[in-house]
Order: C-alpha cells, then structure tokens, then sequence
C-alpha cells in the first residue's frame, strides 16, 4: 500500500425507506442536470429559447441512455448472455456498464427528433451543448467511483486509487490501489469543456464545428485512458475495442471539422465577393 491513496466508498447505495439511492444513478442523474442546464445557458445566449434544450433533452436522454446500455451490453455480452450470464441483468443500468459510444450515437438520434419537432437545426443545437455534454461526463464518471469499476493498471502513487479485494481483478487479487482512471477521464472532459468553450468565443465555431472538436478533443484523452483500464474487453490487433472507436470516431470528427472550415471560409468569401461587387462596379463605371 503506498503512503497515500484515494479511498473508495465502502457503500456504493443508501436506502431512504424502502427506496434505494445508488451513487452510481445519483451521478449521471447529476451529470444530465448539469449538461443540460450549461446547454440552456448557452443556447439562450445564442438567442434561442432557454427551454428548448430541455424539450429536446426529453427526447435524447432516453434515447442515450438506451444506446449506452446497448453498446455495452453488445461490446461485454458475456455477464448476460455468456456460460453462466443472466440476460435479465442486460436491464439493470443502475449496476453499472454504458458505453459513452452508445450514448453519443443514441442521443443524437433522440436530439435529431427533438430538434424537429422545435424546429431547430441540429448541428446548431449540438454546438451549444457540446460543453455540457462534456461537463456532464466529467460528472457522471464519478459513479464509477461508486462501484469500484473501471480502474487502470495498478500503481503506488499517491493518488492511486484502493479496491476492496471483492472488486480486484482475479489476476492481482494481492494489489490494493490501481489507477484512478475515473478521476483521469473526469480531468479531461472539464479540460475539454473549457477548451471548446473558449475555441467557439475565440473562432466563431458553427456549423457543428464545436461539436466535432469536442468529440476529437475527448477521442484523444479516452485513448491514453482506455489503454490504462484493466477490465475485461475485446481486443483487436492488440487494442482495446473502444481505443478503435476513439481513433474512427477522432478521424471522422477531424474530417468533419477541416470540411466545416472550408465551407465556412468559402461562404464568408462568397458573402465578402458580394459586397464588393458594387464597390468595384461603382469604381468601373465612366464619369460623366
């Protein structure tokens, strides 16, 4: 044991009665408030209606939520439906296991409809939001503090990480502190809240250009995090599964940010050609 370390909960749930309280849902409860609230902020600033995000987020949350559980449930299908699983725990999302990959995807879904049915362009509600969601992850990764899940490699540095020897990995059942690498991703995403945040006021970003840096932006930290973790995954070409998801989703996200610039820079100099044109007509023309 090093000198130093991170505690973690020797509860993961409280009951208010007969109603149990999970530190694990409290948090992404917490971390959806949170997303959509800095959202609303941003999108009023924008001159939209505070409320809309909250009417579109009715649509994404579940949406996203139900895309998570189904990353999950298919990238680690063997607790539910391998030798021994129970598919009835496919269900039980207050345990743990989403994929932020699912979430993502069927939250864009949800928001898609939701923007419709108010009548707003997506690309521009997704580049008022994009912090939030950043934020709201940087919240909810704290619930895997709850469950003692998700760690990284083990380590004896202060701020390592202690498991209970119930949640340690069979392969070093003798090793106590790990890397935290919740608290690692949690870092991260309000770094990359505050960085999207101040690219979109120092360069106008639109045309869901903040959410695709957002998107890389996260892409290259879940990288370097995910290759810490420990936990049972797939591995293709010695890679994590969702270190391959990071690198497609970084590219696309790239691709998609250098097309967005280009086509802005070629509106803006469509739009600056147009206001010259008079100029240049008016110094052409013969004096009389």
């Amino acid at each position: 044991m090093p000198l130093a370390f991170i505690p973690s909960p020797s509860i993961g749930e409280i009951h208010l009665g007969p109603l149990p309280l999970r530190g694990y849902s409290l948090l992404l409860v917490l971390g959806i408030a949170a997303a959509v609230w800095l959202g609303g902020r941003r999108w009023a600033a924008r001159g939209g209606e505070k409320t809309v995000v909250t009417d579109v987020a009715l649509w994404a949350v579940p949406f996203g939520v139900v895309g998570a559980r189904l990353y999950h449930v298919v990238t680690s299908s063997e607790p539910y439906f391998g030798k021994g699983g129970d598919p009835l725990k496919a269900l039980f999302v207050w345990d743990g296991g989403i994929g932020i990959w699912g979430a993502i995807a069927g939250g864009a879904v949800g928001a898609w409809i939701g923007c419709r049915r108010n009548g707003v362009p997506l690309p521009a509600f997704a580049d008022a939001v994009a912090p939030g969601i950043a934020l709201g992850q940087a919240i909810g990764r704290w619930g895997n503090w709850f469950n003692q899940e998700l760690y990284g490699r083990a380590t004896t540095l202060p701020w390592a990480l202690e498991i209970d020897p119930a949640h340690r990995p069979e392969a070093t059942p003798g090793l106590a502190t790990y890397h935290p690498t919740f608290l690692y991703e949690s870092l991260w995403c309000l770094g990359v809240a505050a960085l999207i945040m101040w690219a979109d006021r120092r360069f106008h970003l639109d045309r869901g250009r903040t959410f695709a840096l957002y998107a890389a932006a996260y892409c290259v930290g879940r990288f370097w995090i995910e290759y810490l973790r420990v936990d049972e995954a797939h591995h293709i070409l010695g890679l994590r599964l969702n270190d391959w998801t990071a690198l497609l989703v970084f590219a696309a996200a790239v691709a998609y940010l250098i097309a967005a610039t280009r086509r802005a820079a070629d509106s803006r100099g469509d739009a600056d050609a147009d206001r010259l044109l008079p100029r240049l007509d008016a110094t052409s023309s013969p004096k009389s």
